[in-house]
């Protein structure tokens, strides 16, 4: 007798029937309703969304079973661990798992962040992969120190010794360090001398991303929804007084209308030097002043730099030393703000610490869907239900934020 999930594979199954297996409601056993919901995730174009938005509120006990299994199929196994998909609690057991093939832990290697790298090198088989430690070593979020561990481990004393500050080991130098292991470590070379703590720490970022500046170039500022987005259309009224007005129409006289407006505008403008300033003062820095201002600068210049349309200097904004959790609450609800800035939040723990963030995370609806379908669990009753009915957000959020609702209720009445 042939198996569900191969008639699900062969297409034999009436439609509602298909619907039903993509909402995991098939009477079979929990390994092969995941099996069913990966396959339609993966290849199915009318029930794919449907089945992963299942997979994503389903049974964290059932998948840990599932992922931790020899005998688990693949595909199943290659969709846990892929970055998109990927859940804390089942990491460490994917990466322990022998028939989880190497190719996909090199690139889980390649493209982990900071929660990712630490549970990776905490595995005792990730340690044994050499071709997953040559991609960590690449990873520009791996930590010096966890570099040179890296390299300890392995062998290569030198590089140990190097960022430690001290003579190499003798017996190691005839083993060269890669290049993606050396580049982590700060070189005065590469860089102005510079001193005290939040200048080390803009060393560090600058050599830590230095093929991304390079990459760069000469790139302008460029705020991301535009200028007037970016400092609000109340920083750009039309005219305050009588003489401004009188100004405005005897220059479009002149001029026509359209030239009326720039003297207007610049009038505003001149009115608050503080605003012009410090936004004359971005625009006149290329990416590594951006850099250096987005790590040491104030609250004001933050809020501005958070939107730079270079991911590089955004990306500092999140590194900053003085960076207040009130200023993070506000970059995760902001929809003017790069994927990359939303995607990097939620791998910093100390933010996902704050309730609000999190809240605003999943609410925003520029934020990726796999952040948000990941976060949702964390919600109290309350906001699922407001989240159900947000029709800024994606129908898959919603649907899900009204399950996970309905079952948090039931739960609550059983108590």
């Amino acid at each position: 007798m042939s198996r569900v999930i191969d008639q699900v594979r062969a297409s034999k199954l009436p439609s509602n029937m298909m619907q039903f297996a993509a909402r995991g409601a098939m009477q079979v056993p929990a390994a092969e309703n995941i099996e069913i919901l990966v396959y339609l995730a993966r290849h199915n174009k009318v029930f794919g969304e449907l089945a992963r938005m299942t997979l994503a509120g389903w049974d964290e006990k059932a998948c840990l079973a599932s992922v931790s299994d020899s005998q688990t199929p693949r595909e199943v196994l290659e969709y846990f661990i892929s970055p998109d998909n990927i859940r804390p609690k089942l990491l460490p057991a994917l990466l322990e798992n022998p028939s989880v093939p190497e190719i996909e832990v090199v690139k889980l290697a390649r493209a982990a962040m900071r929660e990712t790298i630490e549970a990776m090198l905490n595995s005792p088989r990730v340690r044994s992969l050499s071709k997953a430690l040559d991609a960590l070593r690449s990873n520009p979020y791996l930590k010096k120190e966890e570099a040179a561990e890296i390299d300890k481990a392995g062998g290569t004393e030198k590089v140990a010794a190097s960022q430690s500050g001290s003579e190499a080991d003798p017996t190691s130098s005839e083993q060269p360090a890669t290049a993606a292991s050396t580049s982590l470590v700060p070189d005065s070379s590469q860089a102005e001398p510079t001193s005290g703590e939040h200048d080390e720490e803009v060393v560090v970022y600058l050599q830590e991303h230095a093929d991304e500046i390079a990459a760069e170039g000469e790139k302008p500022f460029q705020a991301i929804g535009g200028i007037v987005e970016l400092l609000g259309a109340d920083y750009f009224p039309v005219t305050h007084t009588a003489e401004a007005q009188e100004a405005a129409s005897a220059t479009a006289t002149a001029a026509g209308s359209q030239a009326a407006a720039k003297p207007a505008v610049a009038k505003q403008i001149a009115g608050d030097p503080k605003r012009q300033n410090t936004l004359q003062k971005i625009n006149s820095l290329d990416v590594k002043g951006r850099i250096q201002l987005a790590l040491k600068g104030n609250k004001e210049e933050r809020s501005i730099l958070i939107r730079d349309g270079t991911k590089v200097v955004a990306l500092a904004v999140l590194e900053a030393p003085k960076l207040a959790d009130g200023e993070v609450e506000k970059f995760a609800s902001q929809k003017n703000v790069l994927e990359a800035v939303l995607r990097q939040i939620p791998l910093k723990r100390r933010f996902m610490k704050n309730y609000i963030v999190v809240r605003n995370l999943v609410a925003n609806p520029r934020a990726p869907l796999d952040i948000g379908l990941g976060l949702m669990k964390n919600l109290m009753i309350a906001d699922l239900k407001n989240l159900s009915a947000n029709k800024e957000v994606s129908e898959t959020i919603r649907k899900l934020a009204l399950k996970m609702y309905k079952q948090k209720l039931e739960t609550a009445n059983k108590k």
